[in-house]
């Protein structure tokens, strides 16, 4: 017995040790819903290096991602690819046609894209010990991944439209738009659905929704709308008075230039308002493929989706995330108007070509748009 017991308070410490390293490790600081073994997903990440990601998130906004990553894994280097989410998608179906090197990781606002690189087998499986942290809805399979909660908005000049004019809804919009043709005219903008992927996107979300979508685009073309590929653009725009008011502009970057900016206003809609995760999921043939893992499962984590909130300002998809840009703060103030877009294979609906160009056609003819 006396030489059990100094064996027994020997292995006590000995698995106090590897628990506490276990939650050193994971970007929770605590291994609750982390397996045993999830040491061994940090070490082989450092023994790769390295983290490819490509992304149609404005590196501006990843920044704080990034450092903090970099603090919670030092040994691993991100390769971080900012680029518009028709680029993303082409970049790496070109790459991975041709065999050669592409990203570990795709992240990008186009949900649908995403999803089609998910559906046509280049996803990876992995159940992210954080997916009970996030929506049912944003999760497709253990295989694509929501990973915030952006409203989108309709942006305007506070110099140049009054509070009384700043639609709450989008018949509201389209009201304005008829009532007062002449102040708007030329000066309404909107993504180039044709040119970016997440536009259409979002537009073609609005079609399902909305019942009266297509007089709405006719009344965008009565006005001659204008169209643009990026919404850094479009906000330029609104806040020189070139443009008075943007539609569909995703709320996280109107939001983040809207404080540094007097000249940008931002307003949600109170019938329905749509709202978007951007997606996430591991190339199956990734190179660094347990350093991609790690990604993941920080995305997700509290910590993670916190500086999401707090820093780059893109809204937390957990619900125990508190703060202004979070889910929480969103359904306080517009409740069941909230229409996240779920990740499911309903998104591939318009990418079917048909379809995409029967859509396209009837968007120009409505929205003046040749």
């Amino acid at each position: 017995m006396l030489i059990k017991k100094p064996l027994a308070a020997a292995l006590a410490v000995f698995s106090m040790s590897l628990a506490l390293n276990a939650s050193a490790q994971t970007p929770t600081g605590a291994s609750a819903n982390y397996p045993a073994d999830y040491a061994k997903i940090v070490d082989g990440a450092k023994k790769e290096g390295k983290l490819v990601i490509y992304s149609a998130t404005d590196s501006k906004a990843v920044e704080p991602l990034l450092k903090d990553f970099g603090v919670l894994y030092p040994g691993v280097k991100v390769e971080f690819n900012d680029m518009n989410s028709t680029e993303v998608y082409n970049r790496f179906i070109s790459e991975a046609a041709a065999g050669g090197a592409t990203a570990d990781v795709l992240w990008s606002s186009a949900m649908d894209l995403q999803f089609k690189l998910v559906s046509e087998g280049y996803g990876a499986v992995y159940k992210s010990p954080e997916a009970a942290g996030i929506p049912a809805w944003a999760n497709y399979k253990d295989s694509a991944y929501g990973t915030t909660f952006e409203p989108l908005a309709i942006v305007y000049n506070k110099r140049l439209v009054s509070a009384d004019e700043v639609p709450s809804t989008h018949a509201d919009l389209v009201k304005l738009l008829t009532a007062k043709a002449d102040k708007f005219r030329n000066k309404v903008t909107t993504y180039d659905i044709e040119k970016s992927g997440v536009g259409f996107s979002f537009i073609t979300e609005d079609a399902q929704i909305y019942p009266q979508f297509w007089d709405m685009a006719k009344t965008f073309g009565d006005v001659g709308i204008r169209v643009q590929s990026s919404t850094g653009t479009m906000l330029e725009r609104i806040s020189s008075g070139e443009n008075l008011i943007g539609y569909n502009v995703i709320g996280s970057y109107a939001q983040a230039r809207a404080a540094k900016d007097p000249s940008i206003g931002v307003a949600f809609t109170k019938d329905y308002n749509l709202v978007l995760s951007r997606v996430a999921f591991i190339n199956k043939s990734a190179k660094n493929m347990n350093a991609a893992k790690l990604w993941i499962d920080y995305l997700l984590s509290k910590r993670g989706q916190t500086i999401i909130s707090t820093e780059s300002q893109l809204y937390s998809l957990r619900s125990d995330v508190s703060g202004n840009a979070t889910l929480a703060s969103l359904t306080t103030q517009l409740g069941s108007a909230l229409k996240p877009i779920p990740i499911t294979p309903a998104l591939l609906q318009y990418l079917d070509q048909t379809k995409r160009l029967a859509f396209l056609k009837q968007w120009k003819a409505a929205a003046g748009k040749k």
